[in-house]
């Protein structure tokens, strides 16, 4: 569990520091990716320095987890996939809906990461209705990050649901007494 708290705490210090060297970033509006985004000065370094880590440590505890927290690790694979593919697969400017078979692989990354994640709370739900409300939340933010039009909240509504999965993660875990 010590690898997931400090995971998470490294994400959200690192989207915090990326948004505020980001000219213009608002972090209701822009999503996390695009704080790595294809060609923004800090791209490289927020996919490499800040996604892929991520990303390789959710693998770690998927692995680590999947015979004794099998449900847990589903989760954090679902995370792995959704952070490993933001960093190999960095979004187009804005991280349109549709865009270069590159955007599409990012989006078939982060699809895997937020309806699998929904997907998995749901099963979780049979623990404890808790995981219900997290996998409604997941499940209406992956509607909204794919929804066409202006994209107003999409980054605190990302943001959200970023949150659930690695609270609910950090209890499954702790629920079943794994690492």
């Amino acid at each position: 569990m010590g690898l997931v708290w400090a995971t998470a705490l490294y994400l959200a210090l690192g989207v915090l520091l990326a948004g505020l060297r980001r000219p213009g970033h608002d972090p209701l509006r822009h999503t996390i990716s695009e704080l790595g985004e294809y060609g923004a000065p800090q791209g490289r370094l927020v996919s490499w320095g800040l996604f892929m880590p991520v990303g390789l440590a959710m693998a770690v505890t998927f692995a680590a987890n999947r015979a004794a927290a099998p449900e847990a690790a589903a989760l954090a694979g679902c995370i792995a996939i959704g952070y490993l593919g933001a960093a190999i697969f960095p979004c187009d400017p804005g991280s349109p809906l549709r865009g270069s078979t590159r955007q599409a692989l990012h989006n078939l990354a982060g699809g895997i990461q937020y309806v699998g994640g929904c997907l998995v709370l749901f099963g979780l739900g049979r623990q404890s209705p808790a995981y219900h409300a997290a996998a409604a939340v997941v499940g209406l933010a992956a509607v909204i990050l794919s929804w066409p039009g202006p994209p107003r909240l999409r980054g605190g509504v990302q943001r959200l649901a970023e949150a659930c999965l690695f609270g609910a993660l950090l209890a499954a875990l702790g629920q079943a007494g794994a690492r």
